[in-house]
């Protein structure tokens, strides 16, 4: 099985395959717009530019499963994400990714790729463990998406090659990237 056995739903309403993107490299990004990490959103618009001649392409799956942090309906979240950061990368409408009925694609991804922990030898990383064993101990637990701006790589063969969590800067994913593309 890979990426490519599901349908998603463009942020527009259209269903589409992810075969579409078949021989692509992927990032595959939940996002909220506003978050604090939606920062993040300026650098994958920087790699989208830069490598997406390449064959990359970053898809974006806007939740408002963590603190609330997306709570427009999609032309809203399309609109805000336009205006406010230039995104021009695919935009998905927005789906649950954790809990009761987490949408299949990323069920499919976090068991390829389980939660290993933050890197703790970051102030972000010790930061957002601490955050979410004291806040979120239910989210925290197991290998589902912790939080916004969950990062999943996919190689040219539609499998996870990494997956990158919340406090990891879309640059320092770059070499990773590159890798991929060559």
């Amino acid at each position: 099985m890979s990426i490519y056995d599901y349908k998603v739903t463009k942020i527009s309403g259209k269903t589409i395959d992810l075969s579409i993107y078949l021989g692509k490299v992927l990032l595959i990004v939940n996002t909220a717009s506003k978050c604090s990490y939606s920062r993040q959103f300026a650098d994958l618009q920087k790699l989208y530019e830069h490598h997406r001649e390449r064959g990359f392409e970053i898809l974006g799956f806007p939740c408002n499963q963590f603190n609330e942090k997306e709570p427009g309906n999609n032309s809203e979240v399309q609109e805000y994400c336009a205006g406010n950061f230039g995104l021009t990368f695919p935009l998905f409408e927005k789906v649950e990714i954790r809990g009761q009925n987490p949408h299949p694609l990323f069920e499919f991804l976090t068991n390829q790729a389980p939660f290993q922990g933050f890197n703790t030898q970051t102030v972000n990383g010790k930061w957002m463990q601490n955050f979410l064993q004291e806040k979120y101990p239910d989210i925290y637990a197991g290998h589902g998406i912790k939080w916004n701006f969950t990062k999943f790589l996919i190689g040219r063969d539609g499998q996870v090659e990494g997956r990158y969590e919340t406090t990891t800067e879309p640059f320092e994913i770059q070499s990773a990237i590159e890798a991929l593309l060559d």
